[in-house]
């Protein structure tokens, strides 16, 4: 069976992709695009790394805008994030028959509510999973031996984050985005680790 996996070429999607892979299933990863950035290069390279296909999935800028216009309107960038997560994870629903990303237990942002993934699977006839009951230092312990990871400060060049498409609307907004996103570091899996 296909599931699509929402992916950004992290240890946490990647690890996600890598249980489903292992399972028998047959997955995909799919990384968000809006036409401002070409933020899916980080995760396209990652993905080859790993040796699994991976798509752009190419989706309206408008969903971008709101999700910026969110987070200006707030001055912190969760609901923004959330949202755009969630305009997402739908339209992965209208192609796949299950839903996978690499959101964990202790992340704050996106977080999906319980009763919305609920509907969206009654909605869409469609299964969704995650690492939710995975937290950070577990994810460490299991992908220190799985994978090759680079650690490096959050930039365009590194990161398939929506967060990368949104700085630059941002900054077209005239604002700066080190006032909404703090500095913060991402990991990227560069491949397997030997033996894998």
């Amino acid at each position: 069976m296909k599931v699509g996996v929402l992916y950004s070429g992290g240890k946490d999607s990647s690890l996600m992709a890598i249980i489903l892979k292992r399972m028998g299933l047959a997955v995909e990863l799919l990384t968000a695009n809006f036409g401002v950035y070409e933020s899916y290069i980080p995760a396209s390279k990652s993905a080859q790394a790993l040796r699994l296909n991976h798509k752009v999935l190419n989706l309206e800028k408008d969903i971008l805008k709101k999700a910026t216009n969110i987070i200006i309107e707030d001055g912190f960038p969760s609901n923004g994030i959330s949202y755009i997560h969630s305009k997402v994870i739908e339209e992965i629903a209208n192609i796949y028959p299950i839903i996978a990303d690499g959101t964990r237990r202790d992340d704050r942002t996106p977080k999906l509510d319980k009763n919305w993934i609920k509907s969206l699977e009654d909605r869409k006839n469609v299964q969704y999973v995650n690492l939710n009951g995975f937290g950070f230092r577990i994810i460490d312990t299991i992908v220190k031996d799985l994978f090759k990871i680079e650690i490096e400060k959050s930039n365009e060049k590194n990161s398939s984050d929506y967060e990368v498409e949104i700085r630059f609307l941002i900054e077209q907004e005239g604002y700066s985005p080190e006032d909404f996103f703090p500095e913060h570091s991402q990991t990227r899996v560069i491949g397997f680790k030997k033996n894998k």
